[in-house]
């Protein structure tokens, strides 16, 4: 469970490869975002799962504690340091989505990372997501339908495009060998 210098290096390479994804989605996602709030208010919850992405790539390729954490709130701050709509606020949000999916995988004991502790991971990291905005977003004063469309669309878009599209850029990342120093690279290679 100790953090070896490779682990901190990706971290850091995956926080900001990330970050630069946010950066992105920070316009893509957004617009999404209020295009289905027009039509039914919560159901922009369905864009969320991008921005989950961090935490659930950290903990599914370098499986140690913190590392869910520390990409995602890489992320949120190169995605801060860029630019965007939230301003640092989004640091918040890096803390409380990688808390969510640190949180998942410590409950795993960090010995399961396959298909269902990915959806898990997407899922907790979009936990995470939905608590910090009750306060910070006013969502605790919106109607309890809002949050229960809100809350179920975060979700299913943290296990989807968090821990699903997490999953499998882990694995694709592994079979071309740049994770091979790394459980998850042996165990693609096993797989072969």
């Amino acid at each position: 469970m100790r953090w070896r210098i490779v682990d901190i290096v990706t971290a850091a390479v995956l926080g900001v490869a990330v970050g630069v994804v946010f950066v992105a989605w920070n316009l893509i996602g957004g617009a999404g975002y209020g295009f289905l709030d027009a039509f039914t208010p919560g159901l922009g919850g369905l864009f969320i799962g991008v921005w989950l992405l961090g935490g659930t790539l950290g903990g599914l390729i370098i499986r140690k504690p913190g590392a869910a954490l520390f990409v995602e709130v890489l992320a949120a701050g190169v995605s801060a340091a860029v630019g965007n709509q939230w301003g640092i606020s989004v640091l918040y949000s890096g803390l409380a989505q990688g808390l969510g999916a640190e949180l998942v995988l410590a409950i795993l004991l960090y010995r399961r990372f396959g298909l269902a502790a990915a959806l898990a991971t997407g899922a907790g990291a979009g936990v995470g997501a939905i608590i910090l905005e009750l306060f910070t977003s006013g969502n605790l004063a919106k109607s309890l339908e809002f949050n229960l469309i809100y809350g179920a669309c975060v979700l299913l878009s943290g296990a989807v495009l968090a821990g699903l599209l997490g999953l499998g850029l882990t694995r694709a990342l592994a079979r071309t060998g740049a994770l091979d120093r790394f459980a998850a690279g042996r165990e693609a290679r096993e797989l072969v």
